[in-house]
């Protein structure tokens, strides 16, 4: 009788031990998602350190136990964490509702002007540009004196004397000054209207092209061109006109 009564205690008090176990089952989880995709999101058992992912349904399955936590979270989505209940465990099966998240970025500070080499520090000198007749000049060559030098070592270029030889050089010269000019007609053309030479300097209408041509002319407003500092241009321009219209007085 004793005996039996001793088997009776202890299989109640192993039976009481095994109910206050906690052991991880299965949980079965499905997420929505109000408007996207709860494909690929990220679950963590914080306590278990288990991990999987979100299938196409927004399912998927995690080992788990009363009171852990499990946390859920994608670029897109607001993180959320929930505490897995008692009942989600006798149940196994838990339903989730995340929201979309705002993805904050980093101030962005636009700025006007135009990246290039030089901008960039690839290059720290900007490239020269040339016309068609600047590169005609250049592979033609430029002859100069001090080129008689390589003559004792054998490396003097030949086309630079070839060329001044026949005059091609010089009429590449020509070439390249005409261009030159043209090209600072365009220039002031573009800045200033026919308006702003008969109003604000007051050169007749029929004689505005000749006045272009008479300040490209001119030596010191061709450097000031160059400078493309636009108050510059406007005076030095101004001093001109007023010569410009002396001369045509005297011409009449």
């Amino acid at each position: 009788m004793r005996r039996k009564s001793l088997i009776i205690f202890l299989f109640l008090i192993f039976q009481n031990i095994s109910g206050q176990t906690i052991v991880n089952k299965p949980l079965r989880v499905k997420i929505t998602i109000d408007s996207s995709s709860a494909y690929g999101i990220n679950v963590v058992n914080l306590n278990n350190k288990e991990t999987t992912v979100t299938n196409s349904n927004g399912e998927f399955s995690i080992l788990a136990k009363a009171n852990d936590v499990l946390m859920f979270s994608a670029l897109n989505l607001e993180t959320y964490k929930r505490i897995v209940g008692r009942d989600d465990i006798q149940i196994g099966v838990l339903a989730i509702t995340m929201h979309p998240g705002v993805i904050k970025l980093e101030e962005v500070v636009v700025n006007s002007k135009s990246l290039n080499v030089l901008s960039l520090g690839i290059v720290t000198k900007a490239p020269v540009t040339y016309t068609t007749a600047e590169r005609r000049l250049q592979t033609a060559g430029d002859f100069k004196p001090v080129m008689l030098l390589n003559l004792l070592g054998g490396s003097m270029p030949l086309d630079p004397l070839i060329n001044k030889i026949n005059g091609r050089t010089k009429r590449l010269k020509k070439i390249v000054t005409v261009e030159k000019k043209e090209s600072n007609i365009k220039f002031i053309s573009k800045l200033y209207d026919d308006e702003y030479f008969i109003r604000n300097l007051k050169i007749p209408s029929e004689n505005i092209a000749s006045f272009k041509y008479y300040i490209v002319e001119n030596e010191n407003f061709k450097k000031v061109l160059d400078t493309k500092n636009m108050t510059q241009i406007s005076f030095y321009m101004g001093a001109l006109a007023e010569e410009f219209k002396t001369l045509l007085t005297n011409n009449n």
